[in-house]
């Protein structure tokens, strides 16, 4: 009886060691892939590893409330950028909503042409409440028309991010 259970224990850390090989391999591998893609870095220099996709991070926004902080690194495509001068931008969660991304301190910028590219951001994802004149200001930074700024009367709660640094895929 010592020797099934001696045997079956041996075979079992044989397969579990197997099993943790290929899942080392399979993350080195993934780690390697993100590493061949070029990315411009903005800000604080980051890396590609660990972040999570739109999807992910518009779930986890689906948990928080007005006032609530998370720390986050997010991939997501561009849908908008600040005409004026790169200062902000708006990402696409791939749920039908948008996250409005600023840069921490207006430390960087962002150039401003980049739309429907890939960013992967590092930061702080919060939820909070934009004030009517701070929408304007955007929707006019946007290129809005003058009855599109005017239809804001109310403050609106938004999904935010204040970017630390951010990796722009380059083509």
């Amino acid at each position: 009886m010592k020797h099934i259970f001696s045997i079956l224990l041996v075979v079992f850390l044989l397969v579990s060691c197997k099993d943790e090989a290929k899942k080392t391999e399979e993350v080195a591998q993934a780690e390697t892939e993100l590493q061949d893609i070029a990315y411009a870095s903005f800000g604080k220099e980051i890396t590609a590893t660990d972040a999570l996709a739109a999807e992910q991070m518009a779930a986890n926004y689906t948990k928080m409330s007005v006032g609530d902080t998370i720390n986050a690194k997010m991939v997501a495509k561009v849908d908008e950028v600040c005409q004026a001068k790169g200062c902000w931008m708006k990402l696409d969660l791939a749920n039908g909503e948008q996250v409005m991304v600023k840069f921490k301190d207006y430390g960087f910028f962002m150039p401003k042409d980049i739309a429907g590219k890939e960013v992967i951001i590092n930061g702080k994802a919060f939820v909070n409440e934009v004030p009517v004149d701070e929408q304007r200001h955007y929707a006019e930074d946007g290129g809005a028309t003058a009855e599109e700024i005017a239809k804001i009367t109310e403050p609106k709660k938004t999904l935010s991010f204040e970017a630390d640094g951010v990796l722009l895929k380059e083509d």
